[in-house]
């Protein structure tokens, strides 16, 4: 890599890392629409409303646990089984919960709030794209974000599963706050592709930045129905 950065000029990246980035990217996008396309089945087969109420009925913090459960299992196997077959069921399922676990928000939202979904894409996606940019162009090591991440969501995490027992609601402030921290997680992930990620591992790569790009959408929905309200 030493060798490669001499020979393209400390503003590029050598032809495999270049790949790699692409390929992650890539994937990220084809992740995305792969998101998208099973909102859309479900919305459309009328499934969503079966998806949403049932979902409703479950205690929360059950769903909670379930999900990071399935998060942990899907990006543990997408970085450590050598079978591309096997990291590629890990980012799938990992797709399909996110979806699942969307569709209560989705819900409301296009029933008490109609545009605001399209509104909070858009937002999202330049969002993305301009935190992907800043980590490309500066050719800067954002991986000392990791810590304050790490922090930050450990108490982000204690706050919702408080706010699940003590009945208390995280208001719109939590939201913006959530919405920094998914912008913070997008640039982390987007430098660790760029620098630090092992060549041959797109596919948990992509697992990784889809999860952060998801937890972004997540909190800048929640803004819009809000205010929608």
């Amino acid at each position: 890599m030493e060798l490669e950065a001499q020979v393209n000029g400390p503003n590029t990246y050598g032809p495999s890392r270049e790949k790699f980035i692409a390929k992650t990217f890539n994937h990220l996008g084809g992740s995305i629409v792969a998101f998208t396309a099973i909102e859309m089945l479900f919305f459309s087969t009328g499934f969503s409303e079966k998806i949403a109420r049932a979902i409703f009925q479950l205690p929360w913090l059950a769903i909670l646990g379930a999900f990071m459960l399935i998060s942990w299992l899907a990006s543990r196997a997408a970085h450590t089984v050598e079978s591309k077959a096997m990291q590629y069921a890990a980012l799938g399922a990992f797709i399909l919960a996110e979806a699942i676990i969307f569709v209560p928000l989705l819900y409301i939202a296009d029933n008490y709030a109609p545009g605001v979904i399209t509104n909070a894409a858009v937002i999202t996606l330049i969002a993305t794209v301009a935190l992907i940019a800043i980590a490309y162009t500066s050719r800067k090591d954002f991986s000392f974000l990791g810590t304050v991440l790490k922090w930050g969501g450990l108490l982000a995490l204690v706050l919702v599963v408080s706010s699940v027992l003590f009945g208390f609601q995280l208001g719109m402030f939590f939201s913006f706050v959530m919405v920094a921290f998914a912008g913070g997680a997008i640039l982390y992930d987007a430098s660790n592709i760029i620098h630090h990620y092992d060549e041959e591992r797109y596919v948990g790569a992509a697992l990784e930045l889809f999860a952060s790009v998801a937890l972004m959408f997540w909190y800048v929905l929640r803004l819009l129905t809000s205010w929608r309200d």
